[in-house]
């Protein structure tokens, strides 16, 4: 007679364990960004530690981001007081609730925040090189070498009436976009320089518990065998989101579900939300995700204006392209088009340079033919540019308060790119829901108590990122990063 199939959401019983395959302190699913720092931490406490990882390297999603990390405050870090910026604590914070509001998680945040100049610290200390400059320009990344670059909203509207703009993320000193597999090539070798055990193409199956609730261990597949694996001071998953399981979008986030493109690793499937899931862990902000419209570059185009089939604005366009993308695919809902309305300057090196994959849908040498060849009703286009520019011309922008240096007149000849969902535009994505877990990695149940033995971090959980509308790049590394740490220094302590 067959095995039953051993599911990420039924643990087995410690109890009906009758030897175990490996043993260690702490096990750890996953080895990207939040795996390695748990990791490391743990071990620099005593503890030892595995690692099981599916892939066949480290590196996980962190490896394929672009690794900008998220961090200020404490009168601001090294390279932001370098480049002449002095970050308070409670600066940071206010920017981060004005974010999410009531999705944010205070003590997430706070413990961010006042801890994040240490981050910076350890993060230097394993080797991770910053340069002492900043990127004046607009760049959803910094293709140079510079380091600190204002990768979020905080110069656009609202978010200066909370917080003072002050840029926050981190890129690491190499060109081009190479900081994820950088920053996770130095963190892979200081878990080789530890006593760390690491297995690879190793599949977690499901978590083992006892009878009073802790969770002791759990079996993992391995060269095609089933081993359990005893973790005498807990298991900490760090397993990614669930991008890649079209099933749990469509359940859990269904308003993303309408053709996006997933961005991730092939792992982030929600295995570790699952497993966690069957030993009664609680869940929150699981319908949020990431969601970009990666118009820039050229910033050029941040001058332009994006209207819906009504010919009308709906958001400021110096917004971070994740606050656009989150706006544009609400807009999806009530429209059937979306446009980018720009100039040929506007346009400028848009065919050199260009992560949007829009499509020119249009041209015309007055708004009137150009509104004609979009079939947008007749005079809605002409009445939004005349007052776009009526205002623009005197540097205001009543209506979406667009930021001054981003406001110009619109010209002609005028140019129409389609931004439209399915219509060639790359609108990529990733999920922000997860486990709820306390600051210090702790899963909680429904009602938020602590399970026993059982940890996560990063994009299994539910961290600071918690809205695409608040999302600012770096964000997800700089959580994944800091509160890995945390899971593995509170489980050495388990």
């Amino acid at each position: 007679m067959s095995q039953p199939k051993i599911r990420p959401s039924k643990p087995l019983s410690s109890e009906s364990i009758s030897q175990w395959d490996i043993e260690t302190d702490i096990a750890i699913v996953g080895f990207g960004g939040a795996g390695a720092c748990a990791a490391i931490e743990a071990s620099d406490a005593g503890a030892s530690v595995s690692i099981f990882e599916l892939a066949s390297a480290s590196g996980g999603s962190t490896a394929l981001s672009s690794a900008e990390i998220y961090m200020g405050g404490n009168g601001g870090t090294p390279v932001q007081q370098a480049c002449g910026y002095d970050d308070s604590t409670e600066n940071m914070e206010n920017y981060l609730k004005a974010c999410f509001g009531n999705q944010g998680d205070e003590n997430k945040i706070k413990a961010y925040c006042e801890n994040s100049i240490g981050h910076y610290a350890w993060l230097t200390s394993m080797g991770v090189p910053f340069k002492m400059s900043e990127l004046k320009e607009r760049a959803i990344m910094a293709l140079t070498d510079d380091c600190l670059l204002y990768t979020g909203n905080e110069k656009a509207h609202p978010f200066p009436d909370y917080a003072k703009p002050i840029p926050r993320g981190h890129n690491l000193y190499i060109e081009g976009d190479n900081g994820g597999p950088l920053l996770m090539k130095i963190l892979t070798e200081q878990v080789e320089k530890r006593d760390i055990n690491v297995h690879y193409e190793s599949r977690a199956l499901t978590l083992i518990r006892n009878s009073a609730g802790a969770v002791e261990g759990l079996v993992v597949r391995i060269n095609q065998e089933e081993k359990t694996v005893r973790a005498k001071r807990g298991v900490i998953l760090c397993a990614g989101g669930f991008c890649m399981n079209e099933d749990m979008v469509r359940h859990y986030a269904p308003s993303f579900d309408c053709g996006l493109t997933p961005i991730g690793n092939p792992g982030d499937t929600g295995s570790g939300i699952l497993m966690a899931q069957g030993v009664g862990a609680g869940t929150v902000n699981m319908h949020e995700c990431f969601v970009s419209l990666p118009y820039y570059p050229p910033s050029s185009l941040t001058y332009g204006i994006l209207v819906n089939d009504k010919g009308q604005r709906f958001i400021n366009e110096d917004s971070y392209h994740g606050r656009v993308g989150y706006n544009t695919l609400m807009q999806h809902k009530l429209s059937k088009r979306i446009y980018m309305i720009t100039d040929v300057d506007g346009y400028g090196d848009y065919e050199k340079m260009s992560y949007l994959g829009a499509q020119v849908a249009a041209t015309g040498e007055s708004i009137a033919e150009l509104e004609s060849e979009l079939e947008l009703p007749e005079g809605s286009l002409q009445f939004t540019l005349e007052t776009y520019n009526r205002h623009a011309e005197k540097g205001d922008d009543p209506l979406f308060h667009k930021a001054a240096p981003w406001l110009r007149e619109i010209k002609p000849p005028f140019v129409a790119l389609d931004c439209t969902l399915g219509r060639g535009p790359f609108y990529p994505f990733f999920t922000l829901g997860g486990l709820d877990t306390l600051a210090t990695g702790e899963v909680l149940t429904p009602e938020r108590e602590i399970i026993p033995g059982l940890f996560a971090a990063g994009r299994t959980t539910a961290g600071i990122p918690r809205t695409a509308a608040g999302y600012a790049s770096g964000m997800s590394v700089g959580d994944a990063t800091f509160f890995g740490r945390l899971a593995g220094k509170q489980a050495a302590t388990n």
